[in-house]
């Protein structure tokens, strides 16, 4: 049974599900619509559901108020605080609390939690009202076209738990939509229609009433009854309202504007078509943007068919049509995509190549496309985004706040996309070159994912006619919002149902060594439960504890559900279930790896204070001798920056701050501290651990930690790199181990040296001294290259292999270096223009792949694409250009498939001959 079903099964019953007591008190009547079957409730005589009706409010809006966006949410704040909901501040639009997702997608999310597979709902009041801001990446192609499709949008959240002190039910629920929309927005009765529905979420679902106005959907009251699925389903113990509205829409419907757009952006709208001189016809952009909004679903979203049928009714040429409405279109999709990254951005978010930042990444290109197209060089997104906070920091005042982070991040992310231009201009010659036809999505998707390459920006140059409308949405999917960590886990230990949970003795005293315990079971011979330990288990990228129960050595510690699991060496046969046992975890190791783990939680704050809010903790590990932090950052960390946090970290230690452990609520914890609690991850307990280092660091974390930010000692970040796409990671030392790393690099300082003939003070001196005579040295043979270089190249030209009309040279070399292999290859290819030279150079562990292709094979032979294939098969990577390309790998074993592989990409890329 799917959803077309269940909303029948609850429609047969509408006096239990869908009537409520204000359809009796005003006169509402339930019909059925004539062209699609479902049931409404009206006070008007029409005999078909809003569905099939036409927006009939553009420039004339139903209601005797005008309001736009933040006044919209000022009249909804006023009418439901006085009807006594409690007005909750928005919560992040990255979904810090779920793991399932990325984004905050609907105002209910916010108050979902997942325990044991479930969701349960966890209000911070009831009942409440939020201005939610929500992002949605499935329709990015309408965005800006439609008149009303967002990427980012505020839904207003009617919440409350029916079934505890202060909820309500449905006719309570529609009693307060009604006088929201009569008495806060003046909308007369007779204009609002009620639509039977079915709204179905993670784990519940429930029967709902959309409620329209003038064709219009404004809102959706749901009364989340089941949960389950539509199959297999019962009454929740708790029912839920969930109401969800568009503000967007809710200003809309007053304004009567052309566009949802035009009253929601307001001045960013003006500030715009000021700026690019664009004129606006109220009276041309209301008839064609109310049929495009109005007509869309029905065109299966596309647009472009729609400005076919438009422009032959307005007598105009779709050439013209186009024109006309395009400086319009750019001027909404821009405005919508800056203000999604304005919140994503403020809330902790980065565009990226990977998880939800690939999706912002996209709609930032997308609108860098647009201005690039329109010659708009006078638009900056960084101050599009200064007018949205000027705007909206009356609804929103922490924006405010991040206006500088958000300058930043639009700033490099623009020098970015202008900085790929040559190389883009370059692909788009070679593909207009080739004119092998229409270029398919999924190729479409590969020139934006290889190289940055928007459609839009293809279409600019006449590659393709238009950008295709599934190109967003499939190239979303690819990406969707689903935050798993692809991490493998270990397999459970079977058995544990009917043990109980264990105490655990290291959370109520962490200095604790020593401990009686009794063994409850012993599971094939190597797992040993107890009914209390002290032994730490792994978790939270934290390793375990080691140590023995009854001279038994504990190897490895974890934790299933609410049961510790102590992995022993051996068979463990001396140790019996009943047995009453002492346990002795490893001090030593315990206390290292404590003081890492503290030291973890005092760089992650040094690096956003150093770096930008954007800061958070994307992975962590902690051992005995080392541990790493991976944070979300921008780009590569310079060596001041990374000095500059290792500086202020210890500054946080020399401080001795001390750190504070408390046990709260997860609903007072997240009120009290903000979603920052969350740096490792989702916690599946509405009972949250947070650990708060003296207000310098605050997390929700249950691993071991130092009392006095002293007791670290020291902090020595000993590596940075950056690991992938928007994260970069910090390798670190601390306590104990950070004494040993600084004792260990004073005698490797000494050795060095010693082996220069200097000083320890003088080494840098004597060090530049070799370096400046090993330069000559090189300069020297270069010189006498140059000078054996034709000879050799010649030898080169004369035993290549011919292969059709090109010619191919490769060989291993152990004894002369890249340089040497540049030369010679420069010179080869110079000589003989058919050629192509492929050397692999033995350097260290490795080898070096150098590519050079002659001028009249480059065409069809492209170096850098034999150098990243050359490289891929001695496990490593590569590329270039058609001249030159380098890379290299790891796998001697395959050189012989490395050079067949160069031999047959030569062989494939040979042009077809001609009878």
């Amino acid at each position: 049974m799917g959803k077309k079903e269940l909303a029948a099964m609850f429609s047969q019953n509408p006096d239990q599900y869908y009537k409520v007591a204000l359809f009796d008190n005003m006169g509402f009547v339930r019909r059925q619509c004539n062209l699609c079957g479902k049931h409404f409730w009206t006070l008007a005589d029409r005999q078909a559901c809003p569905d099939h009706e036409n927006y009939g409010f553009i420039g004339k809006p139903p209601t005797n108020k005008r309001l736009d966006y933040v006044n919209a949410w000022k009249e909804t704040e006023k009418f439901f605080a006085k009807n006594d909901h409690e007005v909750v501040r928005r919560y992040p639009v990255v979904c810090r609390w779920r793991d399932d997702l990325y984004f905050t997608i609907a105002s209910i999310v916010d108050f979902q939690r997942i325990m044991n597979n479930q969701v349960v709902f966890e209000l911070p009041a009831n009942p409440l009202v939020v201005p939610q801001m929500c992002l949605r990446f499935n329709d990015i192609e309408n965005v800006g076209l439609s008149g009303r499709h967002y990427t980012g949008f505020c839904m207003i959240g009617q919440t409350c738990n029916a079934d505890a002190p202060g909820g309500y039910w449905k006719d309570r629920c529609i009693e307060l939509d009604y006088g929201m929309l009569t008495q806060g927005l003046g909308i007369r009765p007779e204009e609002i229609t009620f639509v039977e529905d079915v709204w179905m979420g993670a784990g519940a679902f429930g029967y709902s009433l959309e409620y329209f106005v003038r064709g219009l959907e404004l809102g959706n009251a749901v009364f989340t009854e089941f949960e389950g699925n539509e199959n297999s389903y019962r009454t929740m113990r708790n029912r839920i309202i969930d109401m969800g509205a568009g503000l967007e829409r809710f200003s809309w419907i007053t304004m009567g504007t052309p566009t949802s757009y035009d009253c929601c952006f307001g001045p960013i709208i003006d500030k715009m078509l000021e700026m690019t001189g664009t004129e606006r016809n109220s009276e041309f952009l209301s008839k064609y943007f109310g049929t495009v909004a109005s007509k869309l679903e029905t065109a299966e979203g596309n647009v472009k068919e729609l400005k076919v049928i438009l422009a032959r009714e307005m007598g105009l040429s779709f050439e013209d049509l186009a024109r006309m409405v395009a400086p319009h279109e750019a001027v909404y999709t821009i405005a919508d995509h800056v203000r999604t990254l304005l919140f994503a951005i403020s809330d902790g978010a980065l565009p990226s190549n990977v998880g939800g930042g690939y999706n912002l990444r996209v709609i930032l290109r997308r609108a860098l496309s647009i201005l690039e197209r329109l010659s708009w060089k006078q638009i900056k997104l960084e101050d599009v985004a200064d007018i949205q906070i000027d705007y909206l920091k009356q609804m929103y005042p922490e924006l405010d706040e991040h206006r500088q982070d958000v300058r930043t991040i639009l700033g490099l992310e623009s020098s970015r996309y202008t900085g790929s231009r040559e190389r883009m201009s370059s692909i788009v010659t070679s593909l207009k070159a080739k004119k092998s036809g229409e270029l398919e999505v999924s190729d479409l998707i590969r020139l934006y994912e290889s190289d940055g390459i928007t459609p839009d920006y293809l279409a600019e140059q006449g590659v393709i006619a238009s950008v295709p409308s599934t190109f967003y949405t499939k190239l979303a999917e690819l990406h969707a919002n689903v935050a798993s960590g692809g991490i493998e886990k270990a397999k459970p230990v079977r058995g544990l149902e009917s043990i109980p949970a264990t105490e655990l003795l290291y959370y109520e005293d962490e200095s604790l060594r020593e401990f009686d315990a009794k063994i409850l079971q012993v599971i094939d011979g190597k797992f040993v439960v107890l009914d209390r330990t002290a032994f730490y288990p792994r978790g939270g990228g934290q390793e375990p504890d080691t140590g023995e129960i009854s001279g038994v050595k504990v190897v490895e510690v974890t934790k299933q559900a609410d049961v510790v699991i102590h992995r022993i060496e051996g068979n463990g046969g001396k140790l019996q279930e009943g047995q009453n046992v002492k346990g002795r975890v490893n001090g030593k190791r315990r206390d290292l790896v404590t003081k890492h783990h503290t030291a973890t939680h005092v760089i992650n704050s040094s690096a956003r204070n150093n770096l930008g809010s954007w800061v958070w903790q994307n992975s962590a590990f902690k051992e005995e001798n080392y541990a790493r932090l991976d944070v979300t950052h921008h780009s590569a960390l310079s060596k001041e920056e990374v000095q500059k946090i290792e500086q202020t970290a210890n500054v946080a230690v020399r401080r001795n701050l001390p750190v504070d452990i408390k046990f709260f609520d997860r609903g007072d914890a997240e009120q009290k501290y903000s979603f920052r609690i969350y740096q490792g991850g989702v916690v599946p307990s509405n009972s949250v651990r947070i650990v708060n280092i003296n207000d310098w660091d605050i997390e929700a974390c249950g691993g071991t930690h130092v009392r006095r930010t002293g007791e670290i000692g020291l902090i020595k970040i000993i590596k940075s790199e950056r690991i992938q796409d928007g994260v970069v990671r910090l390798e670190f030392v601390a306590g104990e181990a950070a004494v040993n790393y600084m004792q260990n690099q004073e005698a490797q300082l000494s050795t060095i040296a010693q082996a220069l003939g200097s000083s320890r003070e003088k080494v840098l001196e004597s060090f530049t001294k070799v370096m400046d005579e090993a330069e000559l040295a090189k300069r020297k043979l270069r010189i006498m290259l140059r000078t054996v270089a034709e000879t050799m190249a010649k030898t080169v030209s004369e035993n290549a292999k011919s292969i059709g009309d090109a010619k191919l040279y490769s060989t291993y070399d152990e004894e002369l270096d890249e340089d040497y292999h540049i030369a010679i290859g420069e010179k080869a290819i110079e000589i003989d223009p058919l050629l192509v030279y492929v050397a692999l150079v033995a350097k260290g562990s490795g080898m070096r792949v150098i590519v050079f292709a002659g001028e009249k094979v480059r065409k069809h032979a492209r170096a850098g694409a034999i150098a990243k294939q050359v490289s891929a098969k001695l496990g490593g990577s590569g590329g270039g250009d058609e001249r030159f390309g380098q890379g290299g790998g790891r796998l001697k074993e395959k050189i012989k498939d490395a050079f067949l592989s160069a031999e047959e990409l030569v062989k494939q890329q040979q042009p077809e001959r001609k009878p």
